[in-house]
C-alpha cells in the first residue's frame, strides 16, 4: 500500500527520518532513506517524469537555454562536501575498530565499518550540489564515552573536481584523510559518477609510527532512466579496501541489475590473504539491508551489518550565523532551501548566483597573475622517504601538524585550524604552514582559472585587467610558472598580466546586482603567490565584480508533451515524437538567427545511438556533451 506523506509519494518499504544536529538549522545525514528495500531508490512524485522531458517541456524557438530549469527532483539539498560525512554516521561500527587484537577480526571490522555509510541516501536519484573551490564543511560527533571525532573539508579543485577531507577520533586512534574525485559520464538512457580517488584510514595504535594503513577506494553511482523509464540509483562495479601490513584485501562488487536477471543493490566479494591468495572470507547481501559474511574455513555465516536496524548519527554543525560565507550550509542555504521546497525558479536563480560569483573569482584571479591555493590543505609530498610516500591518491592533505602526545593535545591542535564546534569562532586562525607548492601544482592552479571561463568580459572583469597574450619567456629558466595545454606536448609560456596592474589585490567594484531580491555571497580575495617557503596568509574577504546582466529573467512556456519519452515514441502513430523532434529542430539558430537554420540542439537519431560524456562544464552557462570515444 502506497503511503502520501506531504506532497511526496513513498514507495512500499520507505523509512522516513530526519536526524536534526543541535548545532545546525538542518541535518547533516541524508533526508528521507536510511535503508530499505530494492525499490527505495525510486520516488515517485506527482509531476516527476524524466530529466528530458522536463527540459524539453521548457524549449520554445529562441530560448535561451542557459535558463532551461533542471527539475528539482535531481538535486539534493546539501554539497558533496557534507555528503562524505555519511561515512562516518555510524560509530557503532568506527569506534571499535582499534579496540580489536586479532589482525584478521580488526581487517573484517575495517571492512563493516566501510559498508556502513552507503545505505544513507535520499529517497529517489539525488545529486548533490557541486562545492565550489575554496568551499569548506566542518563538523564533529558527540560519542557516549563523551569523546568526540572531528571532520574538516574543503573543495581543494575545480578542474577536475577535487574534494579533499580530514577526520580523527583522537582518542580511539582513528584517522582517515581522503580526497573524492568524481567524473560524470552520460551512457545512453544512465548517467554515470566514477568515483574516482582514495582515502587512507589510520589505526595509529596499531602497526609503525603512523599507525595501521587501510587504503579505501569507492564504488561507482549510476542513475538510470534519465531519458525515458522510472529514474533509479544505483552503486556499482567493484571497490576495495586493503591493508598492506596485514596482507589482506576485500574485493567488494556492487552489483548493478541485469535486464532480466539480479536484483537491486546487491553486493558480493571476498576478504583474501594477498600471499597465498587463499579466500579467508566471502561477502553477500544487500547494501541497503542486510550484508552477510561467510568463514570459507569453518563454513559459518552471520550477520556483517544490517542497514534496517540501524540509525546514523547526524553531526554537530555550527549554526549559520557562526559560519564563514564561504562554509557549504551557509553559501548554499537559499539553494537548499528552495530545493526542499521544490520552487524549481529560486532553485535554479540561486545555484546560478554561487556559479556566477566563482567565474568572477577565477577571471579576476587570471586577470591579476595571481594564484590560487587552497586554504587547509597542501599537497602530498610523495618522493622517496617523504612524509606521504606511496600515497599519491590522496592529492591533497590537512595543512597542519596533528602530532599531539595525547588526544587532548591532538583535539586542541584540530580546533585550532579552523571553526569546528557550535559556538567556537576565532578571528586569527592558527599560522598555516607553507604548502611548498610545486610548479605541476601552480600550472595546474592557472589552468584551473583558464577552463573556469566562457569570457572574462562576460562575467564581470573589465577590458583594462584581460590578461595581455602570452609572452615569449626560456622555458628552460629556472622558476618558470607554466601552463601546459597538452596541445602539441610543449608548455604554454605564462600570461603576464597588464602593466601597472596589482599583483597582490584588486581595487574593490560593486558587489554583484541583485536578481529577485538576491544577496550573492561575498567571495575570498585572491592568494597571492609567493615566494618558495613563505608563510602563506589568509587574505580577507573583498567584493567581486559585478555580473554584465541583473535584471528579472522570465521562465518559457511549457510545451506540453507526455512525460515519459518511451510513450512518446509509440503514442498516436509517434505523433508527439515527432511533434518534440520538430520542436527542437525550432529552437536551432545560425548565424542568421532564424529558427532552424542550424542543426537542432539534440538529435535523437544520432545522441541516442552513442556513449556521450559531459565536459565538467559547472562553471560554464550550460552543459557541453560530447562523444565519450572522442
Amino acid at each position: 500500500m502506497i503511503a502520501e506523506i506531504g506532497k511526496k509519494v513513498l514507495l512500499p518499504g520507505h523509512v522516513r527520518s530526519r536526524g536534526e544536529s543541535s548545532g545546525s538549522n538542518r541535518s547533516s545525514v541524508d533526508e528521507g532513506s536510511v535503508g530499505g528495500t530494492e525499490d527505495e531508490s525510486t520516488l515517485v512524485e506527482p509531476e516527476q517524469g524524466n530529466v528530458l522531458s522536463h527540459i524539453i517541456s521548457q524549449l520554445r524557438p529562441g530560448a535561451d537555454l542557459s535558463r532551461v530549469v533542471l527539475p528539482t527532483f535531481i538535486l539534493e539539498p546539501r554539497s558533496m562536501l557534507e555528503r562524505i560525512t555519511n561515512f562516518m554516521a555510524h560509530p557503532e561500527t568506527l569506534l571499535p575498530m582499534a579496540e580489536i587484537e586479532d589482525p584478521e577480526e580488526r581487517f573484517v571490522s575495517v571492512v563493516k565499518f566501510y559498508l556502513s555509510g552507503w545505505h544513507i541516501k535520499p529517497p529517489g536519484v539525488k545529486k548533490p550540489l557541486n562545492p565550489i573551490l575554496g568551499e569548506t564543511f566542518t563538523c564533529a560527533w558527540e560519542y557516549p564515552d563523551d569523546t568526540k571525532g572531528y571532520y574538516i573539508s574543503e573543495q581543494t579543485s575545480h578542474h577536475p573536481p577535487k574534494s579533499s577531507y580530514f577526520f580523527m577520533a583522537p582518542e580511539h586512534g582513528i584517522h582517515i584523510d581522503g580526497c573524492l574525485k568524481p567524473r560524470s559520464r552520460f551512457l545512453g538512457n544512465s548517467a554515470a559518477s566514477l568515483m574516482e580517488g582514495i582515502a587512507i584510514l589510520r589505526l595509529t595504535n596499531h602497526g609503525g609510527p603512523k599507525g595501521e594503513k587501510y587504503i579505501l577506494t569507492q564504488p561507482n553511482m549510476y542513475a538510470r532512466g534519465i531519458l525515458f523509464g522510472k529514474m533509479k540509483y544505483e552503486l556499482g562495479d567493484h571497490s576495495f579496501v586493503r591493508c598492506p601490513e596485514l596482507g589482506l584485501t576485500a574485493d567488494i562488487e556492487f552489483k548493478t541489475k541485469g535486464y532480466f536477471t539480479g536484483s537491486y543493490n546487491a553486493i558480493g566479494g571476498t576478504i583474501k590473504n594477498d600471499k597465498t591468495g587463499e579466500v579467508l572470507y566471502e561477502l553477500s547481501g544487500m547494501w541497503t539491508g542486510e550484508m552477510d559474511i561467510k568463514n570459507v574455513a569453518t563454513g559459518k555465516k552471520e550477520v556483517l551489518f544490517d542497514a534496517l536496524k540501524t540509525k546514523p548519527t547526524p553531526p554537530l554543525v555550527r549554526p549559520l550565523e557562526e559560519q564563514g560565507e564561504r562554509e557549504s550550509q551557509k553559501l548554499w542555504h537559499r539553494t537548499a532551501q528552495a530545493v526542499i521546497a521544490r520552487n524549481h525558479e529560486v532553485a535554479t536563480d540561486e545555484k546560478t548566483a554561487v556559479e556566477d560569483m566563482q567565474r568572477r573569482e577565477a577571471a579576476a584571479r587570471l586577470a591579476d597573475g595571481v594564484e590560487w591555493r587552497p586554504r587547509y590543505f597542501r599537497e602530498v609530498r610523495t618522493g622517496p622517504g617523504e612524509s606521504e610516500e606511496g600515497e599519491e591518491g590522496l592529492d591533497w592533505i590537512l595543512n597542519a601538524d596533528i602530532d599531539g602526545a595525547t588526544p587532548a593535545e591532538k583535539a586542541k591542535q584540530i580546533l585550532a585550524v579552523i571553526p569546528i564546534l557550535p559556538g567556537q569562532n576565532f578571528e586569527e586562525p592558527m599560522p598555516i604552514p607553507p604548502s611548498r607548492m610545486s610548479r605541476e601544482s601552480a600550472r595546474g592552479g592557472r589552468l584551473q582559472d583558464l577552463q573556469a571561463l566562457d569570457d572574462p568580459l562576460a562575467v564581470g572583469v573589465s577590458e583594462s585587467r584581460v590578461p595581455v597574450p602570452p609572452q615569449v619567456v626560456n622555458t628552460n629558466a629556472p622558476g618558470d610558472d607554466l601552463i601546459d595545454f597538452g596541445q602539441d606536448g610543449t608548455p604554454a609560456p605564462v600570461q603576464a598580466p597588464v602593466q601597472g596592474a596589482p599583483v597582490y589585490s584588486r581595487a574593490p567594484v560593486p558587489p554583484p546586482a541583485a536578481v529577485h531580491g538576491v544577496v550573492h555571497p561575498t567571495a575570498y580575495a585572491p592568494v597571492p603567490v609567493t615566494a618558495q617557503g613563505a608563510p602563506i596568509h589568509p587574505a580577507p574577504y573583498a567584493p567581486v565584480p559585478a555580473t554584465a546582466q541583473g535584471g528579472p529573467v522570465y521562465p518559457t512556456q511549457h510545451v506540453p508533451l507526455p512525460a515519459d519519452l518511451l510513450a512518446a515514441q509509440v503514442e498516436q502513430g509517434g505523433r508527439a515524437q515527432r511533434q518534440m523532434e520538430s520542436t527542437l529542430v525550432e529552437t536551432a539558430t545560425g548565424d542568421s538567427g532564424k529558427p532552424g537554420s542550424q542543426s537542432p540542439l539534440l538529435d535523437f537519431h544520432k545522441d541516442l545511438n552513442q556513449s556521450l560524456r559531459r565536459i565538467d562544464s559547472d562553471t560554464r552557462g550550460i552543459d557541453e556533451f560530447i562523444d565519450a570515444e572522442g
